[in-house]
């Protein structure tokens, strides 16, 4: 087993586990489903990239030199992505306490019930 094949069939567990969630009816389990595929869609940058070369700050250091080098950029990319994923992820679950607060449940059918109730009891 390659190892391209082996990071293909976790990333495709990653995204059908990721589909299966935001599928869910519950606000909670939709927001990791979200950051699951979040975090597949890193990993995949990051096979993309390749592995094969040093690292760029060691390269021509050490007797490394003249070989292959990884481009760095995919790397920095991949680590802002999961900053930004982070901030958004926390977010969205503050947003989620503040609508069971609210409402008193995060079941999206009777958040969405709610909302005919809203404007008058007709629906939108």
């Amino acid at each position: 087993m390659t190892a391209s094949f082996v990071m293909a069939a976790v990333l495709g567990l990653l995204y059908a586990l990721g589909t299966f969630l935001l599928l869910r009816r519950d606000v909670v389990r939709v927001v990791w489903g979200i950051t699951i595929i979040s975090q597949a869609t890193n990993t995949y940058l990051v096979t993309m990239g390749g592995f094969a070369g040093s690292v760029p700050v060691l390269a021509g250091h050490g007797g490394h030199g003249g070989g292959a080098v990884q481009d760095p950029l995919v790397q920095a990319l991949v680590l802002t992505a999961i900053v930004i994923g982070f901030g958004t992820t926390a977010f969205a679950l503050v947003l989620t306490y503040r609508v069971y607060e609210e409402h008193g449940t995060i079941d999206l059918q009777a958040l969405g019930e709610d909302g005919a109730d809203i404007d008058g009891g007709e629906p939108r």
